[in-house]
């Protein structure tokens, strides 16, 4: 078994009213390494099922012993991260154990494994009433090389609730869990479809120790807002047929801020390696011996027809579906679309940076054999506040986007799914469709 680096343990006692400030706590908090040692779980429910995965993680050998499991813990012997015995408990069951959890739906059954570990001294959990075992089991989150523990006194749902509230706290950057400057370089990060709520955690994580930030005009702006008055950012909007910062430009701020020493954020909007030239950025930076992380992004594609209704798969409606760039026209000679090709599909087809040019791709669809029919969507501004859904048919959608006003940034879905939230008949999935 691989050695496990050493984490932080941050652990907290909340107390569970102000009369309880200057109460004895009777938990004393540590943190335990499990790796390669005994634990046995008796109970294979759904409380077994939510503590399996931590105790995975840290590297324990799990056994579970219960009369049934859940599919899920099922699925976790069968994929021999545990083992399991479909029986009832033993006496003489924790031999060999150094850590033991009772999370049986019977509380004579618990009482009995917390006697036996008591015996064999051995701490163990009992998941019905907690003051009643010999140790306590905190609500637990991990970020950045920390574990943190939060414990209230037995009120489980409060120490999820301030374990949850810290978290979030360490990822906004509102608390910062770091003492040491991080060292120069760069990361790619995908800030998402707008909502700043939608990047992800190691993003925002990265975000916020940033010295020096490269930021795209779709980059969440909300999330540039966060940042401290020392954290320089230089905007390098690529605004469509207008003002662009060349991309040799951005690919020498990010060398030369590296080079200085600094921590250097690249954050672009949806998902860097989805039509935002990320890979030409990373192959600067590696040509130029700068250290890069890539922090992949929620990419418009798939999450703006999500969030305003639209599945670009749906079980015996559609097996496929494709994303392309809409940034030449079909007929321009550095288009490498097969145009005639994607009218024959049968699945959707998301179009990206499409809006200028949505005359012809419409033409293009239609004269390769795409009924005219067919459902669109097109939703400007996706996942924000100013979002605006357009449906309409192949047939007349440019001229429906022209009378509108649509303007990028926008997503064009084409496809059966793409009449879904407008209330079009679905047909019946069939039984050999993926799941």
């Amino acid at each position: 078994m691989r050695p496990r680096p050493r984490d932080a343990v941050i652990s907290l006692f909340v107390p569970n009213t102000p009369d309880d400030q200057h109460a004895g706590d009777p938990n004393y908090l540590v943190g335990i390494d499990l790796a390669g040692r005994r634990v046995i779980v008796v109970g294979g429910g759904s409380v077994a099922q939510r503590r399996l995965p931590l105790l995975i993680a840290a590297g324990a050998d799990v056994h579970v012993i219960s009369r049934a499991v859940t599919p899920a813990v099922e699925g976790m012997a069968a994929a021999g991260q545990i083992t399991a015995e479909l029986r009832d408990y033993a006496d003489g069951d924790l031999d060999g154990a150094w850590y033991a959890i009772a999370c049986t739906d019977e509380p004579d059954t618990n009482a009995a494994i917390v006697a036996e570990a008591t015996a064999r001294r051995i701490f163990c959990v009992r998941a019905d009433i907690a003051r009643l075992g010999t140790a306590v089991t905190p609500a637990t989150a991990r970020y950045d090389g920390m574990t943190l523990g939060v414990l209230a006194g037995g009120r489980h749902r409060r120490s999820a609730a301030v374990r949850t509230a810290l978290l979030e706290a360490l990822q906004s950057g509102v608390v910062t869990g770091d003492s040491e400057p991080v060292a120069p370089g760069v990361a790619l990060v995908g800030g998402g479809p707008g909502d700043p709520d939608l990047i992800t955690v190691r993003g925002r994580r990265l975000l916020a120790r940033a010295d020096l930030v490269v930021a795209d005009r779709l980059a969440p702006p909300e999330l540039l807002a966060e940042l401290g008055p020392d954290v320089e950012v230089v905007d390098a909007a690529k605004i469509p047929y207008g003002r662009a910062m060349a991309q040799e430009a951005i690919n020498a701020t990010l060398v030369e801020g590296a080079r200085a020493g600094k921590f250097v954020v690249r954050l672009k909007g949806g998902d860097p390696y989805v039509f935002g030239r990320g890979y030409e950025e990373l192959e600067a930076c590696v040509a130029a011996g700068i250290p890069v992380t890539v922090v992949p992004g929620v990419t418009s594609a798939i999450s703006v027809p999500a969030l305003a209704g639209i599945p670009v798969t749906h079980r015996g409606v559609t097996h496929e579906f494709v994303v392309v760039s809409g940034h030449v026209a079909p007929d321009h000679p550095d288009s490498l679309v097969d145009w005639p090709a994607l009218a024959r599909l049968r699945g959707t087809i998301v179009l990206l940076m499409a809006v200028e040019r949505i005359e012809q791709f419409a033409t293009a669809l239609i004269t390769g054999g795409r009924p005219s029919d067919t459902p669109v969507t097109v939703v400007q501004e996706g996942s924000l506040r100013t979002e605006r859904v357009l449906r309409a048919e192949l047939g007349t959608v440019a001229e429906r986007v022209r009378a509108e006003g649509i303007r990028p940034p926008a997503i064009v879905v084409i496809g059966p799914t793409a009449g879904f939230a407008a209330g079009a008949a679905r047909p019946e999935p069939s039984t050999s469709g993926a799941r």
